[in-house]
């Protein structure tokens, strides 16, 4: 007899507890927040990342969010996530001003690029440096891997030659890559010729149960002992999955803390969401088996069709006509 799907996601949900967070011994506290190893990289970062999408926004002032940067990192948070896009480059800008005054050499820094070809990922790099006023990234990403054929054209291309020569000449330390529609994207990118440092990735409890990273994705490059970074663990914008009542916002973070993940981004856009997530991450432990089980379990019914992680569902144009192109489906 075959086993139920739901017997089949808490079955490899467990397996994949059980391999544990690679090069990861007892886990490290600064201030009270949880440190992890960025998987092969060897860097110690703290389990809550500060997101970089929210401190760019217009509804936070300038020096608002350079106070709550620089607050997170007083409190233990090492880890800052940034893109050559979020907000028409303000986050970088901003970044660059609150990583002032000696905070740059107390921060792990990644941003990331759009480009798929050489000349695009230099000049964003360029770019990205300049905001941030800084000489070099921790981490660089090739961003928003979404489309099927995108592997293809970066491995075909000459954008990783650039990025390597970037990492030869000190502005780069590590390269990985993100996206959030397709894991079939993410999988073509593991298959190919390139040693990547971290995956960033969708990871929540309502994932397991449709087009799950978390099954297909994770196991693969928790075996490549990747550094993990763990995103839209709420379910993104404009998903929200405590406003569904199956979740609190504090069980979305600890359940994806209690995955084999480096760190968990969250997009915080104020002082009081800052403290209430690094409450959550001081206070969180291990999870019970039966605590997992039971998170999943409420999650279900609202998470088998996609509808609260609008990332996977909702399809932009260009998208669907790239999938009819290559004779892709979701998956």
């Amino acid at each position: 007899m075959q086993p139920s799907r739901r017997a089949f996601i808490a079955g490899a949900a467990a397996a994949l507890l059980a391999a544990g967070t690679p090069g990861q011994a007892e886990p490290e506290k600064r201030n009270g927040i949880p440190y992890r190893v960025l998987g092969k990289t060897g860097q110690a970062v703290s389990l809550l990342g500060l997101g970089g999408a929210h401190i760019g926004q217009s509804n936070l002032t300038e020096s608002d969010s350079i106070k709550l940067m620089r607050t997170a990192v007083d409190e233990g948070v090492n880890f800052f996530d940034n893109a050559w896009h979020y907000n028409g480059g303000e986050s970088e800008r901003r970044m660059g001003k609150a990583l002032k005054d000696g905070y740059r050499d107390k921060v792990f820094l990644m941003t990331k690029n759009q480009g798929r070809d050489r000349k695009q990922v230099q000049e964003q790099l360029e770019e990205s440096l300049r905001r941030l006023q800084v000489d070099r990234l921790d981490l660089w990403q090739f961003h928003e891997i979404v489309h099927p054929g995108e592997p293809r054209k970066i491995y075909s291309g000459d954008a990783i030659e650039y990025i390597l020569k970037a990492r030869e000449e000190g502005k780069v330390r590590f390269i990985g890559f993100t996206g959030h529609h397709l894991t079939s994207t993410h999988l073509e990118m593991l298959a190919g010729d390139f040693d990547w440092d971290t995956l960033q990735m969708p990871l929540n409890v309502f994932d397991a149960h449709f087009r799950s990273f978390q099954l297909k994705v994770l196991p693969k490059a928790v075996e490549r002992n990747m550094g993990i970074i763990a995103m839209k663990t709420q379910g993104g914008s404009p998903g929200n999955l405590p406003a569904t009542g199956a979740v609190t916002h504090a069980e979305c973070l600890h359940y994806a803390m209690n995955l084999p993940v480096s760190t968990v981004l969250s997009g915080m856009d104020s002082l009081e969401i800052l403290q209430k997530n690094l409450a959550t991450a001081r206070a969180f432990m291990p999870l019970e088996e039966t605590a997992r089980l039971a998170l999943l379990e409420k999650a279900r019914p609202f998470a088998e069709k996609g509808e609260h992680e609008p990332y996977k569902t909702v399809w932009h144009r260009d998208i669907e006509e790239s999938m009819r192109q290559f004779g892709a489906v979701p998956s």
